[in-house]
């Protein structure tokens, strides 16, 4: 009989160990991902001149420390309805996330956003459209709060360093594993208050066939006669989003 027994324990032990070394992530991941929307809006301005975009990036984490780096491009319009040039934003970004105590998350980085031969800085009243920001995020369970603050000018507004993006917002969870996407946000550009504003956005969204599906009504108070297309079109204007990711 304590033969057995002690059979049947070294068995479970086994077996237990087996369960956890599935669930145990590597200490390195990689992922990319690729994905079309139906407008790219940041911050609930259209940077696609109201038009479908195409994006796709790459990830990297390391578990153990919570360091994580990455890239994300998309294609854009706005640098163009400027006065610039150039279609693509690239954006390279690393930071490191983690538990302050437990439920309590926190999340530090570093983003860039390059816009490569935008060529704002040769057109009157802006300057180089890249941007640099640095931002810190606290969370507990779904809701977070993060604060994002420019080391440059931002997005070609003159004399705008250390302009500030607040973003407060909630992931929640629903049945049949859907997500609920909740975000209010304030952009407070430096020295340019005329284009400061606010933003919202009430969204859901959900994995079918492994793609992500996102739809979410989102619109902002900017002024009407600042935000505009060079057809007159009001980028900041109240719409529906639909987007589309393949992460692998």
């Amino acid at each position: 009989m304590k033969k057995l027994l002690l059979a049947a324990a070294v068995a479970t032990t086994f077996a237990s160990s087996l369960v956890h070394a599935e669930d145990a992530k590597p200490d390195n991941e990689v992922s990319f991902n690729v994905g079309v929307a139906s407008e790219y809006r940041y911050r609930a301005i259209s940077q696609s001149r109201l038009d479908p975009a195409l994006q796709g990036g790459a990830d990297y984490v390391n578990n153990p420390s919570g360091f994580y780096a990455g890239t994300w491009l998309s294609s854009i319009k706005w640098t163009k309805d400027a006065g610039g040039s150039g279609d693509v934003e690239w954006d390279l970004y690393a930071g490191k996330k983690g538990e302050i105590v437990k439920d309590v998350s926190y999340d530090v980085g570093v983003l860039s956003y390059i816009y490569p031969s935008n060529g704002l800085n040769k057109v009157p009243g802006f300057v180089d459209a890249n941007t640099t920001e640095i931002y810190g995020q606290v969370g507990y369970g779904p809701v977070y709060a993060k604060y994002s603050h420019s080391v440059t000018n931002l997005f070609g507004f003159v004399n705008s360093k250390n302009s500030g993006y607040i973003d407060l917002g909630a992931n929640i969870e629903l049945p049949e594993a859907y997500t609920l996407n909740l975000h209010v946000g304030r952009q407070i550009i430096k020295n340019n208050s005329a284009y400061s504003y606010s933003d919202w956005k009430i969204g859901v969204s959900k994995e079918f066939f492994g793609i992500t599906f996102s739809l979410a009504a989102l619109g902002t108070n900017a002024d009407k006669n600042l935000y505009v297309t060079p057809a007159g079109k009001f980028t900041g204007k109240t719409t529906a989003v639909l987007t589309a990711v393949k992460t692998f």
